[in-house]
């Protein structure tokens, strides 16, 4: 029970634990500070990393099958450890788990800069893999842990924005960049930023920084078997889906998904009987996290999935030239960034259900658009498609975002935002493998097949929207 010296300030820790607003403002805008950077340096690590893999090839005399393991193995290792970061954040502090993913990112982009071999690359991104594990996860549970669940709308779109701006700008970086001074300069790219936000995170105190302490007991474990059973099923998951366009449905990949059913089986049981879950019962028996965790599996799997078969189509189809289907594709990245703040006005006003709704059929609308587009099709349809691709999807992630990290408590911000960065890694995998599986079936047709059943992934997300909260200030 609460007593009137209970807000003295002889107890702090009590206060802070009570009231996770406490942060003032200048810890408020240093913590979005580093949430914004760190998700950004992770955004533009991919973009412009594709850009660079065809002169890394070259230069390294690397086979095609080692260039396209420095993306699957980067992806494996972040996939799998995303909830496990999480929650090592709620235990020791996500300031302090972030200034440690962000300086190891750095560290190892480094290295990757300095590689003497095709080996060292495929290696070193595997630890950056590791290491953005740590960071992405925390860039949630900071701002969680700053902001009262009724504001963070805004910081979560202003992040979104951020990262919007990193996937557009990151192609014609990462091409500058290559052109001018080789391909480790992409990598190089990431040091002087991750630096100086590592350097700030470990440097200021903030009351944030003590506040999983008071709140879990320091007797609650980290269920390790837990953690490595989820590690299994998530590994197994993504090296199956990104092997199926390549070699198509085999033993090899039956096998792959009879691991993920058998390992996701025994982590859901020890999830029910463990005394210190790593997923805490508040999250995994929450339908509200549940569905915004379905929704945004979907939707990035549309998402990716229709700008993979679009882009086949613009070049394949209509013979542009890479730059020419970016700049057609460049409308979905405008609306992006213009959209999430947008998003967040829209879910004070209307509520997280009809927001999220509405986004979704949005981005449906934009992918059955897209899926009509014919070897005459101009480029009028063609930025509608995108325009509305790009609106729909900012509009759900900024919404389902918001309710997935809000709804969780600031002791457990970490795995919820663990759980919201896994699920916006399988998703876009999901997305591209069903694309390119569909495609591979129809050789020489359009890509409105293949659309068609990535809009089905949408309007599912549009069903699973009805689940979210329809009030505006949860």
């Amino acid at each position: 029970m609460r007593t009137p010296g209970s807000d003295s300030t002889a107890h702090p820790p009590a206060t802070a634990a009570a009231r996770p607003a406490a942060p003032g403002t200048a810890h408020r805008g240093i913590t979005l500070a580093s949430s914004v950077v760190g998700a950004v340096i992770v955004a533009l690590d991919g973009t412009v990393l594709t850009v660079a893999q065809p002169t890394l090839q070259g230069d390294l005399n690397a086979s095609f099958a080692q260039v396209q393991w420095t993306s699957t193995a980067y992806l494996i290792a972040v996939a799998g450890l995303l909830v496990f970061a999480g929650r090592l954040g709620d235990r020791h502090g996500h300031r302090r788990i972030f200034a440690l993913g962000i300086l190891g990112f750095g560290a190892a982009s480094a290295g990757i800069g300095l590689a003497p071999g095709i080996g060292w690359v495929i290696a070193l991104r595997v630890a950056q893999g590791v290491f953005g594990a740590l960071l992405q996860p925390a860039t949630l549970g900071m701002l969680r842990a700053a902001y009262p669940p009724d504001r963070l709308g805004t910081p979560i779109a202003l992040r979104a924005s951020a990262i919007g701006i990193a996937a557009a700008a990151g192609p014609l970086l990462g091409g500058a960049l290559v052109d001018h001074f080789g391909w480790r300069s992409v990598f190089f790219l990431n040091v002087p930023p991750a630096l100086a936000m590592g350097v700030a995170a470990l440097g200021v105190r903030t009351p944030d920084a003590r506040e999983p302490r008071t709140v879990r007991p320091a007797a609650d474990g980290l269920d390790v078997p837990g953690a490595c059973l989820l590690t299994v099923a998530l590994v197994a998951l993504v090296h199956t889906l990104v092997a199926v366009p390549e070699t198509g449905w085999t033993a090899a990949t039956v096998a792959g998904l009879a691991v993920v059913a058998a390992a996701g089986t025994a982590f859901v049981h020890r999830q029910h009987r463990a005394a210190s879950p790593l997923v805490p019962p508040e999250i995994l028996g929450s339908a509200t996290i549940g569905a915004a965790l379905g929704i945004l599996v979907a939707v990035s799997a549309a998402l990716l999935g229709t700008l993979f078969a679009a882009s086949w189509f613009l070049q394949r189809t209509l013979g542009l030239d890479p730059q020419e289907t970016g700049l057609r594709a460049l409308p979905a990245g405008v609306t992006m960034v213009l959209g999430a703040p947008l998003a967040a006005v829209l879910m004070r006003r209307f509520g997280p259900r009809r927001t999220a709704v509405a986004g979704t059929l949005v981005l449906t609308s934009g992918i059955l658009l897209l899926a009509r587009l014919g070897p005459a099709s101009t480029a009028v349809p063609v930025a509608c498609g995108f325009l509305l691709l790009g609106a729909g999807f900012v509009t759900v992630m900024v919404t389902t975002t918001a309710v997935a990290v809000r709804h969780a408590s600031v002791a457990s911000a970490g795995v919820a935002g663990g759980l919201q960065q896994t699920a916006m890694n399988i998703g876009p995998t999901l997305g591209i493998a069903v694309a390119a599986t569909l495609m591979s079936l129809t050789p020489g047709a359009a890509v409105g097949p293949a659309l068609t059943a990535l809009a089905v992934f949408s309007a599912t997300a549009a069903l699973l929207a009805l689940r979210l909260p329809g009030h505006k200030n949860p």
